[in-house]
Parts: structure tokens; C-alpha cells; sequence
């Protein structure tokens, strides 16, 4: 594992002051480079030599003074000297070098300042000595972390689906709905954007169709349009001879886009108007990839809830297919672009190659994944082309041009609307690239009519055999956005669907819906064992307990992580946009490929792109294993629970949509002041109940505990019986039959996990800008809610640890996440490794961790959320732990720990030992017989 930033900054801040003085650069050249690499934990002379000796153009020898071949160059001068010389030294080497070895930075100094230039960017960045902490990430390339940064969504996108949802909308509103109204709106999506682009010659003729032949009214334009459908669909030899001149100037399309006969819709002066500002936009300025956007659009939003729907920008799209095949086709054609020899050959090889490659997305939606994938092999054939062009005078068969074709392109949707639009917008993608070609070399390469089709299947992906679509002999890449669904939405045929490809065996139900098409996936391409696969996911499955039931039946199979994207955020471009927090993993049956790892320092930020040896479960660079969700602490350690849960019924849902609301069990502190004001003797019942929020908030809620309470006496008290009678009625109400049981005793919580002593308090969900989890001590007189981790009979010992750096190191590992928030849960405790430690040891983490408690206590007024927030934390309070940090590493080994990271990896062989113990064991007589 690579060191994080903050501890880059460290090291970068040592170094500034430790060379604060240096001025010569012959003296000091070197020992300055060899301590200025180790600020990133890289060994200078592992990546590159001092004084490498080049052949300048004027055949004069040249030595440049720290040479990293194909990534930096450095020009070192003393202290003061300008060093616009240096660069002029530092391009004359560059010159000088071979292809393979030209750097992509260079970097001049004179020991006080820096000046780094980025070749490839175009990218200048000028900082002093002194600064160098706060620009260490421009020097990230040193331990192999470059931003990447893909193509945002053209906002003209956003604009055109927005129209048609308003055409959409109107003509719903008129009656016109179904599959009627899902097929008139593709074939007059395909309309609009073919009349912008070429494909309806002239250009324009659909709009001034409906803009000179159709009336004010509206009236006869579903006619008009309808009789055009016809019109697109017969070939012109086969058309009427007195046919509407203004009908027969349009083209034949084919491909079954027209085929069949619609009902006429009504449209009125209104609707026409909405159709012909649809036609006055400019089409040829959108991408294809808007139609998943409109498909979205037209979504309401429970439907979008329970197919689990987001829209991909292409942004987004971008991340997945760029390390599954562009980069490596990109590199790939650079290198055969520089050959001197079989140039020509080779690159008609790779053109060929392009051509049979193939693409499965099975679960397609409206076929972003497919539209921005062919885009791209497009363009690349597109540049393969260029380079193949000897000169000007060169003239190439335009008809034989491009063997890349749609119907190198596969999906699976269960969606009829949504497939239809992946197979028009594939068409229009195909157009526009046919243009490009057209216009590099001057030539006309249209398909039209169309011949061949994308292999676009209706179905639902996960009951419809894959191999039946494209067996997988002949599948290259496997990618997608399968939908997000958690387990506790999914519909009853999304639960069959579980169990049809997960089986009942062990825990997998407590997996998303989106394992399924990893799992499926690893089906069906596991006999072949040649399919790179890539596919979006929520990052639960890289998370907590999922991790652990998910993983190792895909690692064990021979599949393994070829590069991830760690979470991140994106927003769904689309009307009712949703945010949701992903990751990106590439699988792969390769043993020795590349592997990259993108990070994002803010979820909503640009990834940084890491080269590592391996990739695990939890996307992090470590061995292929991951935690099961063990029920059970380690021997000897108490059991931690979920608090208790009222299941009062305060929220009734209405019979006409909505909620009723009522304080029942659980009181607001301004329900509690008015059920004292009705009866002062209730008091005796009411307790502090606090979850997670509660209790680092400060803002604490009440309940009535009437475990063991008299029941005369509640009979006497008129707002208490009310409040029963309400959580009796609503728990009859209730789906769940336990709860419902529940409703004889509506005195009592349903769940009861309550101490009886006092406990330690962990809440279940805490921000990720914490350094600390804030966790507390608690009596028995706070009623623990089912949102607060309890640990009964917890000593300060437990507490020490628990809120000590090392655990944090592990629950930041292995946690799941709410959004991009620690989710604490049994698991994380459950499996983390607990030292051995004397009596002496033990008194001495309760004396540190009651300092840390006495230090919160002499902040009366500050809550938890302020105690513990990185800005606002007290320097008293930081210290205290900080040395309940050191005091526990001290427990784990000798010498202190100086990253996280190096927490981590302890812990995980502590991990190993324990959960393997005589494997281990039996492993090390092994080697020591050998």
C-alpha cells in the first residue's frame, strides 16, 4: 500500500526544512534527489540515474542531471540561478532521447523553488521550497497517481431530452400511452435527429413537413406523421407513383424501425406547437447517449425505484471502458503508428482486429455503454485509417472503409422501450461516425438503408440464457450498469431472480441485486476464460458483510480484479436525477495484467489513477480475501448488540397516501414537557433514548420504559393509556407478524436488547470526516435505540481500544458505508484482531482513556459532533488521543506505527493467523522441514 497524501505532506514538510539551506548544485545535486523521492516512499535508484549521458541534435554530448526514462526529466541549478536556461538545456536533451524514453514531466529547480511542466497537458505549476507540502500532488506520477480526467455530459444533451419529454408528456396527456406511445416517440426521435444530420437529404425536410403541410390546428399532423412512418418503411421502387412529392423525398430507412402500423395519435394547436420547437432545436449537436437520458425522463419515480434505473453520463462511462479496452487499443495503435517497418501490414491487422471485436452489455437500458463503446472504436478506426493515408493523393474504397459495424454489439433489456432506443440511438451514433469518415477523406459513406443491426434482446438478463444472445467463445468484453437494488427493495420477482442465480445456500441474501450479474457473469464466461469484464456497481459490495459472501466464490473461480474505481458520486443527468455513491471493477482470468487502482480524495472529485500488485475485495492494493460476516466476537470478548426497537406504530400510513404521526413510546423533549404537564407522575417512566444521531448530536430523545412498571398505576394515567391504545392499533397494522404479536403488551419495546449495567455506546452511523468514531459510556437509565451499537459490562479497556487509531484504521477498511459515511456494524468488531496484553498494559489504556473521557467532560456544552468534528476538535482532546494511539500500538508491536496504512496490514496477518490458525501452523513446519 501506497503512503496517503497527509503522510506525504509530512515527509514533504521534514524535507523543506531539512534543505532549507541548500545552494550547490554540484555538491548537493544527489543526496537532495535521493531524500526529495523518499518524501513519496520511493528509492531514488529504483526509477532513475544521475548524470544520464544523451547525444544532443548538434551531435555535442550532453549529461542530464536525474533521468526517469519516458516520465521525468530534472534540470538541477544553484541556488539563484534562472532557470529559464535549464529548460532550454532540458528541451535540447529531450531532443536527444529515443521515443520510448521521452519523459512526460520535466522538472527544473535550484534547490528553492520548482518549476514542473506536464508535456502530455500542457500544464506548468511553479512553487517554492517552502510550499512544497501543499503541491505534493502535482508530483503524484512519482508513486504512479495521475489525474484522469474523463468528458463531461454536453448540457445541449440535457436540453434535447427535456424536449422530448415534453412531447412525451403531452401526447400521454392526450390518451396516447403504452407501447403505442413508447414506439411513436423512438420512431419520431429517430425523425428529428435524422433530419439534422444527413441522413434526410435535404436537410430539414421533416421539420418543414410539419411546419407548411400540417394545419394550425393540429389536427391532421398524426396523420402526416403517421403516413411518413409508412413512407420510411417501403423501399422507393416499391412506393405509389403519385406519391406526395414532399413523402417520396424521403429516404428508405429498413432495419425494422417502421415496420409496424401505430394507432393515428390527436394532436391539437398545443401539441404541434411542442413538436415543432422539438424540430427547431439542433439535433446534430447532441450524442446519442441523450436517449438514456430521455428514457429516464419519462420514468416516474417509483418505476425508476424498482428497476433501479440510473443513467450513466459519459462521463461515467468513460471510467469503465477506458481500462477495460481503450487504453490498451490506444496504446496498441501509438506503438504501431511509430513502426519503421510493416507498418502499413500491421496497422491493416489491427483495423481487422477492431472489426472483430465484440461487446455484451446485459443490461443495457437504452444502450449508453453501447453507443459511447462504439463511438470510440469508431474513432480509433478512424485513426487507423488516417495513418494508413500516405499522402493527399491517396484514395481509399469508401464503401470498404470501416469494417467496424453495430452488429459487433450485444444487450440484453427487459424493457421494450428502452431496447428499441439503444437500437435507433446505436443507428444514430453509426451515422455520425460514417460523417466523420466521410468528411477526413472527402468521399460519402452512408449505411442507409440500413443492413445491419445492433443484437438488442427484450428479456429479463437474468432469466434469459446469455450464451443464447452471443456465446461467450465469441464474447470479448462483458460491461454494464446493472440495476441498483438493495435487499430490502427488492419486488418479489427480483427475489426470484436471487434465488434463481444465487441459490438459497448460506448468506447470499444479503447481497444486492447487482451481484447477480457478477455472479451470472462469472457463469457465463467462465469456460471460455477469455471475456475482460467490467461493470458498475453500488460500493455496498465492497463493503462490510457483502464483502465477505461475494468474493470469495468469484476469486476462487480464477477470476481476479483487474482495476477498480473506489467510490465515488455521480448524478443522473435526467429529470428526478438521482445521486448515487458507486464503484467501478474490472475482472479479469489473466494472471499477470496490469493492474490500476483510481482513487478519489472527495467522492464528487477527479480519480487518481495507481499501479499495484493486487487488488482485494475492499478495492484496496492487498491479498485476495475478505472478511465473512462472523456472528460471533473472538473468545473471551463480550458480545456487541443492536439497542432496542419500539415498533410503537407513530407512523400509520393513510388510505389515500401519506403518513399520520403520533408521539407513542418515543417522545420529542416538547412531547415529554406536555405529557408532565397531563400527568406530573409519568415522570417515574420517562428515560433518555438515544441512537447514533442522539448521541453525537447532544440532542437527546425520551421514551416510556414500562418494563416492570405497576400496572395500577398505569392504568391511572389517561395520556399513557392513549399512548398504548395508539401503539396496540398501529402494530396491528403492521405487515411484519412478530410485531403484530406484539400488540397484546403495547407497554413493552418489541425488541429489548437493553443492559442491565452500564455499557459502551457506539453509534451506527458516523461521519467520514471524523479521525474518531465518537463513542461513549453509558448507565443502564439511557435506553439504547436500535441505531446505537451496545457493549455491556464494557470496561475502559474495551473503550481504549475500540476509539484508538488502530481499530479506526480497521473499521475504515472493512466498514460498510450510508452513502459515503462509516456504517458500523457486529461484523467490524466481530473480526478485529484484540492484542495480548498484561494487567500492567490493560491499567495503563483505562488510565489514557479515562483522561480521554475527563478531557470531553471539561467541555460541558460542546456535543460529540463538535468535539470530534477535524476543525473544531480541542487540542487537549487530540492529544489525549494521540497518545491512547501510541499507547496501543505499543500493544500490537514495539515500534510505533507511523501510517495507517501500515495498521492495516498488521492487521490483516493478525486477521489471517486467527482465522487459520493450524493452516498456518501446519504451513510453517512445511517450509521449516523443507
Amino acid at each position: 500500500m501506497r503512503l496517503n497524501w497527509n503522510e506525504i505532506r509530512v515527509r514533504a514538510a521534514q524535507f523543506a526544512k531539512d534543505w532549507a539551506d541548500a545552494s550547490y548544485e554540484k555538491g548537493e545535486t544527489q543526496s537532495f534527489y535521493n531524500d526529495f523521492f523518499e518524501v513519496f516512499g520511493v528509492k531514488r535508484r529504483r526509477v532513475a540515474v544521475y548524470e544520464q549521458q544523451v547525444k544532443k541534435l548538434n551531435d555535442k554530448q550532453g549529461f542530464i542531471d536525474l533521468f526517469w526514462p519516458s516520465v521525468l526529466l530534472i534540470e538541477q541549478k544553484s541556488a539563484g540561478r534562472d532557470l529559464t536556461k535549464a529548460r532550454q538545456q532540458a528541451d535540447e536533451y529531450c531532443l536527444g532521447l529515443k521515443d520510448n524514453e521521452f519523459p512526460r514531466y520535466i522538472l527544473l529547480s535550484d534547490f528553492q523553488t520548482f518549476e514542473l511542466y506536464d508535456l502530455e497537458e500542457g500544464i506548468e505549476a511553479k512553487f517554492s521550497l517552502a510550499d512544497l507540502p501543499k503541491n505534493v500532488e502535482k508530483l503524484g506520477f512519482i508513486i504512479g497517481v495521475q489525474k484522469r480526467s474523463f468528458q463531461d455530459q454536453d448540457p445541449v444533451n440535457i436540453e434535447a431530452s427535456e424536449l422530448m419529454g415534453r412531447v412525451h408528456d403531452a401526447l400521454e396527456e392526450s390518451g396516447y400511452v403504452g407501447h403505442d406511445l413508447e414506439q411513436f416517440l423512438v420512431r419520431l426521435l429517430f425523425c428529428l435527429f435524422a433530419d439534422d444530420t444527413g441522413i434526410f437529404e435535404p436537410r430539414g425536410i421533416f421539420e418543414t413537413l410539419i411546419k407548411d403541410r400540417t394545419s394550425e390546428d393540429g389536427s391532421d399532423l398524426g396523420q402526416w406523421v403517421s403516413h411518413l412512418f409508412d413512407v420510411l418503411n417501403t423501399p422507393e421502387e416499391k412506393r405509389l407513383k403519385n406519391l406526395d412529392e414532399d413523402l417520396s423525398a424521403f429516404p428508405y430507412i429498413n432495419g425494422d424501425l417502421f415496420k409496424d402500423r401505430l394507432p393515428i395519435p390527436a394532436f391539437d394547436a398545443e401539441m404541434r406547437k411542442v413538436l415543432i420547437e422539438a424540430c427547431e432545436f439542433s439535433w446534430d449537436a447532441i450524442s446519442p447517449a441523450i436517449f438514456g437520458s430521455l428514457f429516464q425522463s419519462v420514468m416516474n419515480k417509483d418505476e425508476r425505484r424498482k428497476a433501479g434505473a440510473h443513467y450513466t453520463n459519459e462521463k461515467n462511462i468513460m471510467k469503465v471502458i477506458e481500462p477495460l479496452f481503450l487504453d490498451d487499443l490506444r496504446k496498441e495503435l501509438e506503438a504501431l503508428k511509430a513502426r519503421k517497418t510493416k507498418r502499413d501490414e500491421m496497422l491493416r491487422a489491427f483495423q481487422k482486429k477492431l472489426g472483430s471485436l465484440t461487446f455484451f452489455d446485459p443490461a443495457c437500458g437504452c444502450g449508453n455503454f453501447l453507443i459511447i463503446a462504439y463511438r470510440e472504436l469508431r474513432q480509433l478506426e478512424l485513426e487507423t485509417l488516417i495513418a494508413l493515408r500516405k499522402d493527399e493523393q491517396l484514395t481509399l474504397d469508401a464503401t470498404a472503409m470501416s469494417v467496424v459495424d453495430v452488429d459487433q454489439f450485444f444487450g440484453i433489456e427487459i424493457g421494450e422501450f428502452a431496447a428499441r432506443i439503444a437500437e435507433v440511438a446505436m443507428w444514430m451514433i453509426d451515422h455520425i461516425m460514417n460523417n466523420r469518415l466521410s468528411l477526413e477523406f472527402g468521399l460519402t459513406f452512408v449505411r442507409i438503408p440500413l443492413k445491419k443491426s445492433p443484437h438488442i434482446v427484450v428479456g429479463n438478463a437474468l432469466a434469459t440464457s446469455w450464451e443464447s444472445v452471443l456465446p461467450a467463445q465469441q464474447c470479448s468484453y462483458l460491461l454494464g450498469n446493472p440495476p441498483f437494488v438493495g435487499h430490502q427493495w427488492r419486488t418479489k420477482s427480483q427475489q426470484e431472480d436471487m434465488r434463481r442465480i444465487w441459490g438459497n445456500d448460506g448468506q447470499v441474501n444479503r447481497l444486492d441485486y447487482v451481484t447477480c450479474w457478477f455472479k451470472k457473469g462469472l457463469d457465463y464466461s467462465d469456460p471460455a476464460r477469455t471475456t475482460e469484464i467490467a461493470f458498475v456497481s453500488t460500493n455496498s459490495i465492497t463493503q462490510g458483510e457483502q464483502c465477505g459472501i461475494l468474493w470469495p466464490p468469484l476469486f476462487a473461480s480464477g477470476l481476479s480484479i483487474r482495476f477498480a474505481h473506489r467510490t465515488f458520486q455521480w448524478n443522473s443527468e435526467a429529470r428526478g436525477k438521482a445521486a448515487v455513491h458507486c464503484v467501478i471493477v474490472g475482472l479479469t482470468y489473466s494472471k499477470d495484467p496490469v493492474r490500476k487502482i483510481f482513487e478519489y480524495e472527495h467522492v464528487r472529485g477527479e480519480p487518481h489513477e495507481t499501479r499495484v500488485s493486487q487488488i482485494n475485495g475492499y478495492l484496496i492494493d492487498g491479498p485476495q480475501y475478505s472478511l465473512p460476516a462472523r456472528g460471533k466476537p473472538p473468545s473471551g470478548r463480550s458480545r456487541i448488540l443492536q439497542g432496542s426497537k419500539p415498533a410503537d406504530g407513530a407512523r400509520l400510513k393513510k388510505p389515500g397516501g401519506g403518513y399520520i404521526k403520533h408521539s407513542n413510546l418515543i417522545l420529542e423533549d416538547s412531547d415529554r414537557q406536555k405529557l408532565l404537564s397531563e400527568d406530573p407522575n409519568a415522570r417515574k417512566w420517562l428515560r433518555p433514548y438515544v441512537g447514533g444521531q442522539e448521541l453525537i448530536s447532544g440532542d437527546w430523545r425520551w421514551c416510556l420504559w414500562l418494563k416492570n412498571a405497576d400496572p395500577k398505576e398505569i392504568s391511572q394515567s389517561k395520556p399513557v393509556l392513549e399512548r398504548l391504545r395508539r401503539v396496540r392499533d398501529g402494530r396491528l397494522q403492521s405487515p411484519t407478524k412478530s410485531v403484530r404479536e406484539f400488540a397484546e403488551t403495547p407497554s413493552l419495546f418489541t425488541q429489548d436488547r437493553q443492559p442491565d449495567g452500564p455499557y459502551l455506546a457506539i453509534p451506527e452511523v458516523s461521519s467520514e470526516r471524523r479521525f474518531y468514531i465518537p463513542i461513549a459510556m453509558l448507565t443502564s437509565d439511557v435506553i439504547a435505540s436500535n441505531k446505537l451499537l451496545t457493549l455491556q459490562g464494557a470496561t475502559l479497556y474495551d473503550f481504549g481500544i475500540l476509539t484508538s487509531a488502530m481499530h479506526m484504521a480497521w473499521m475504515r477498511t472493512v466498514a460498510g458505508r450510508l452513502k459515503s459515511d462509516y456504517s458500523y456494524a457486529p461484523a467490524i468488531y466481530n473480526t478485529f484482531p484484540w492484542p495480548e496484553v498484561s494487567a500492567a498494559q490493560s491499567q495503563g489504556i483505562e488510565s489514557i482513556a479515562q483522561e480521554i473521557l475527563d478531557t470531553r467532560a471539561s467541555f460541558p456544552s460542546a456535543s460529540l459532533d463538535v468535539l470530534y468534528d477535524p476543525d473544531t476538535m480541542p487540542p487537549a482532546l487530540r492529544k489525549a488521543h494521540i497518545k491512547l494511539d501510541k499507547a496501543v500500538d505499543r500493544l500490537y508491536r514495539r515500534k510505533l506505527f507511523e501510517f495507517e496504512r501500515e495498521r492495516v496490514e498488521h492487521l490483516f496477518g493478525m486477521y489471517e493467523q486467527m482465522s487459520a490458525p493450524i493452516e498456518a501452523a501446519a504451513k510453517t513446519r512445511k517450509r521449516r522441514k523443507q
